[in-house]
């Protein structure tokens, strides 16, 4: 009985030694080991959807592994990265968040997720700024003229948006605030039926994104009057931001960031950081991004400087939301 007893002792720690090793070696499977999701709550052909799926791309080739874009659309993106904000905190669930979510956060009364509590920033992904442009047939070709006219006119200049609450919606909002203009916010159900009425005259102007409306500009078809990015564009470099034409300090860029569910591993984090750097150093990601319109993040790109940068983007777009008494339930 004794000799069995042994027996079985040595057989369980052998067994104990080999489960050990196991147990060891798949902790340090290096990841990712297996697909990663990444989550957009828009609609396929949107700006989010397409910088996602370039992103997810260089990412299958830098890391080796498969990223999948998944589309889970509703609720200004809320549904989205409340899936997210849920999911197991392995970095095998990512979401790609924008500017909309630090809106969202004054804009709705009641979330079910936090984008600060819930999300642990990766990194900048890219950048969109947007355009003040005009319908040729307004007699405005200057910001100064612009904000000239709104003046003489109160209530009666017309600026479309994508929607209210969007981010194009409140660069009207934070324009007017910063102006002491009256303008008359028209929103529409996206920013396509907003640049066609534009295009027809319906309404006067828009804080348009700039890939949307940049081809209208390139053939006289819209008068663009500033830039909201802090410095001049490539793609509209006779076109002077709005800080030159009297407005220090107005900078306004759509931006979109990947995160990961709050509690995923330091490790995953920094590795996804520094593939997402590797991709937007690469000459096909420079390429995509100029012709989509969009622009990489100036470094330093860290899960730190993009968690500063949620933080000023909160706070700031909270201030205009209070102050024009937008909600949106």
């Amino acid at each position: 009985m004794k000799t069995i007893t042994r027996r079985l002792a040595a057989i369980a720690a052998a067994l104990s030694g080999t489960l050990a090793v196991n147990g060891a070696s798949l902790a340090a499977a290096p990841y990712p080991d297996r697909p990663v999701t990444i989550v957009v709550g828009y609609a396929a052909g949107g700006a989010t959807d397409i910088v996602a799926r370039l992103m997810a791309k260089s990412l299958t080739e830098e890391l080796g592994q498969s990223f999948v874009v998944e589309n889970k659309t509703g609720a200004n993106s809320n549904i989205g990265a409340e899936i997210v904000s849920r999911a197991t905190a392995d970095g095998y669930t990512l979401y790609m968040g924008s500017i909309a979510n630090t809106i969202n956060r004054s804009l709705y009364s009641q979330l079910n997720y936090d984008f600060i509590k819930d999300f642990k920033p990766v990194g900048l992904v890219a950048t969109i700024p947007n355009i003040l442009v005009v319908n040729p047939k307004v007699p405005i070709k200057t910001v100064q003229e612009y904000i000239a006219y709104a003046k003489a006119h109160p209530g009666k200049l017309t600026c479309a948006s994508s929607g209210s609450g969007s981010s194009i919606h409140l660069s009207c909002e934070l324009f007017k605030m910063e102006t002491g203009t009256d303008i008359l916010h028209v929103p529409y159900r996206g920013s396509g039926p907003a640049v066609a009425d534009l295009l027809g005259g319906q309404v006067d102007s828009m804080f348009d994104n700039l890939p949307s409306s940049l081809p209208h500009v390139q053939a006289g078809k819209l008068r663009a009057l500033g830039v909201t990015s802090p410095k001049r564009l490539d793609a509209t470099p006779d076109v002077p931001t709005l800080a030159e034409s009297g407005l220090p300090g107005f900078d306004v860029e759509s931006w979109f960031g990947l995160v990961a569910p709050a509690g995923t591993p330091d490790a995953v984090v920094k590795r996804l950081n520094e593939a997402l750097n590797k991709a937007l150093a690469s000459p096909a990601v420079q390429a995509s991004y100029k012709q989509a319109g969009f622009y990489a993040p100036q470094p330093p790109n860290t899960p730190q400087t993009f968690s500063k940068k949620i933080d000023s983007e909160i706070d700031k777009w909270g201030a205009v939301v209070k102050r024009a008494n937008i909600k949106a339930n």
